[in-house]
This record gives C-alpha cells, structure tokens and sequence, in this order.
C-alpha cells in the first residue's frame, strides 16, 4: 500500500508497528515528520504536510496508544 499524508490511520499503525517504544507526546514535530517520511510505505511528497496534519497524525497515534 503507498500512503501519502491524508492515510492518517494508516500512518499510525505503521508508525505504531515500527516505533512503539516513542514517547508520542514528547516528539518534535520534525522527529515526527522524519518518521512518517522514513516509513517503507510513504510515498507522498514530504514537502506536503504541515502542523496540522502532524497535529492530526500524533492525535490518532496518542488515541490508538490509550485505546490499546
């Protein structure tokens, strides 16, 4: 599957799956930027995402930790 920035479930289960030790809450948003675009499946322009999506995307990472 080729995720691009708006697989924002997707992204955090791969995310989750890769890097589970992270303290989610504490990451940079640059370590995060980092993480998505390093992911085997991603291929979206980095260039693309912005706070919001990476707001978006440590939201459902934090929500899927505290659900598990």
């Amino acid at each position: 599957m080729r995720l691009c920035w708006t697989d924002v479930e997707e992204i955090v289960e791969a995310l989750e799956e890769e890097h589970h030790d992270v303290d989610i809450m504490s990451l940079m948003f640059t370590t995060l930027h980092k993480l998505v675009t390093e992911l085997e499946d991603f291929y979206d322009d980095p260039a693309r995402s912005n706070e919001k999506v990476l707001e978006a995307i440590q939201a459902e990472w934090y929500e899927l930790r505290e659900n598990s």
